[in-house]
């Protein structure tokens, strides 16, 4: 292993006292998860760490995602290659990373998940599946218009209805002739109960102009695989609960991943300034 510079042995310190600082800071209702990981990258323009997880008792299993930081200093103290320990917020909002220790650097890991990372202008993985008139709908087919793309499911007790409230808030602002350039798509976490029916009175009921939203689901095996590509967690839990990961992909006109926005904390504002960018 290489050896660290003092700079880098404080900020470890720094870290930790961190962790420490937050372990009693959580809002009412929230959930706090330890985690084990290497960070893949450092997005402090976002506020966000990728991190290539090990299975994360009772949340989720071992994969590679982009998480929100509770406080941007934390980015500050970790690199690419560090193996970390952390604490994981997970509230209706979203996931946060509320602090973490480096325990070693990448050689030393054992075990973490293996899956997707998806970073600025990284082709977005394609789907073909089944729209709430069950017409068929394949990423390839909105080539040449920016895809605001998220997942949800019709029985979600919490983030989901929050996601599609801001999602329709971001389509209602968008001015024309933006809003032809530019494509909304849900994705069903729970195919196996989200017929095109169902997601089309889900759709409805929130605000959905379905004239440039495809709300999509089809066989589990094809969803699951939609998923992986994107490195979208889920696990099920008591009474149909799906718990997880909160987030809209931006996807620009040549089909290639834009950005990435964590949870639902993000006002509609900045999403439509981004999708304005990539409009041009």
């Amino acid at each position: 292993m290489t050896s660290r510079p003092p700079a880098r042995a404080s900020l470890r310190l720094a870290s930790a006292l961190l962790l420490l600082a937050v372990a009693g800071a959580c809002p009412r209702g929230a959930r706090v998860y330890d985690g084990r990981g290497v960070v893949r990258d450092v997005q402090k323009e976002y506020a966000q760490l990728v991190i290539d997880h090990e299975d994360i008792e009772g949340l989720m299993p071992a994969m590679t995602m982009n998480f929100g930081v509770g406080d941007p200093a934390l980015l500050e103290t970790l690199e690419p290659g560090d193996v970390i320990e952390f604490r994981l917020e997970v509230t209706s909002k979203g996931y946060r990373v509320l602090g973490a220790t480096v325990v070693g650097e990448e050689e030393d890991a054992q075990g973490a998940g293996r899956g997707p990372t998806l970073g600025a202008r990284d082709p977005a993985p394609g789907f073909r599946l089944t729209d709430q008139e069950e017409r068929p709908v394949a990423l390839a087919d909105l080539a040449g218009k920016v895809v605001v793309l998220d997942f949800i499911y019709t029985r979600c007790p919490g983030p989901c209805p929050i996601l599609t409230g801001r999602q329709a808030d971001v389509q209602r602002a968008l001015p024309e002739p933006l809003r032809s350039k530019t494509w909304f798509v849900s994705i069903s976490l729970d195919p196996e109960h989200d017929t095109p029916e169902r997601l089309r009175d889900y759709a409805r009921a929130r605000g959905a102009d379905l004239s440039h939203w495809s709300f999509l689901t089809g066989p589990v095996a094809e969803v699951d695989a939609v998923l992986a590509g994107y490195g979208v967690g889920k696990t099920r839990v008591a009474e149909g609960d799906i718990e997880h990961f909160v987030a809209t992909f931006l996807i620009d006109p040549d089909g290639r991943i834009a950005r990435t926005f964590v949870g639902t904390q993000d006002e509609a504002a900045e999403l439509v300034r981004a999708i304005e960018r990539l409009a041009g």
